[in-house]
């Protein structure tokens, strides 16, 4: 098994692709070791001694070190616990994890223009992102406001504040003239 790695926007985080599934479908998002208990990898990650988040896509794993570490002690260790994880022929998620589009629900008058944040989310937005490791979904839309979560290498990337500011808000204020403008929430 060969596992490449691939740098992100964001210096702490790292993108890990075992050239296998990780993920059917949607994403997963472990900020700490606490919220890993549904993944036996995420557990095993956390398990190695600073990280501080891991996030799963269809195809990668992003990994989230502590400010302290370098990644030339940890890379290795990393490698080894996912290339041990797949060739053990465990589950990445546990049996009751189901997938979801990672977007909130959103019920009221607003409910077309709240589709329409949805598509362009999915068809634009999500893929570009997912390039770096991470995933941005919906929260919640109010008074022309859209609130957007973001995971994986996104979270606490330097950069995140200018891809929702002059990306993302650019983008949906173009299509969608109800939306004024675009704001991260925890």
């Amino acid at each position: 098994m060969f596992i490449q790695t691939e740098s992100t926007p964001n210096p702490a985080t790292l993108k890990f692709l075992p050239g296998q599934t990780v993920l059917e479908m949607g994403t997963a998002d472990f900020p700490t070791a606490e919220t890993a208990a549904t993944s036996p990898l995420a557990s095993r990650l956390f398990a190695i001694d600073g990280v501080t988040g891991v996030f799963f896509g269809t195809d990668f794993v992003t990994i989230t070190k502590a400010d302290a570490v370098e990644w030339d002690h940890l890379k290795p260790s990393l490698l080894g616990a996912i290339m041990e994880h797949f060739q053990s022929g465990q589950s990445v998620m546990a049996a009751d994890h189901t997938a979801t589009s990672g977007h909130a629900e959103h019920t009221g008058e607003d409910g077309a223009i709240v589709g329409q944040i949805k598509e362009l989310l999915d068809s634009r937005v999500r893929p570009a992102v997912a390039q770096d490791g991470g995933d941005i979904t919906f929260h919640g839309f109010d008074r022309g406001v859209v609130y957007l979560h973001m995971q994986g290498a996104c979270a606490g990337c330097p950069s995140s504040t200018l891809t929702l500011k002059m990306g993302i808000e650019n983008l949906l204020r173009h299509y969608i003239p109800e939306v004024t403008e675009v704001r991260p929430v925890a």
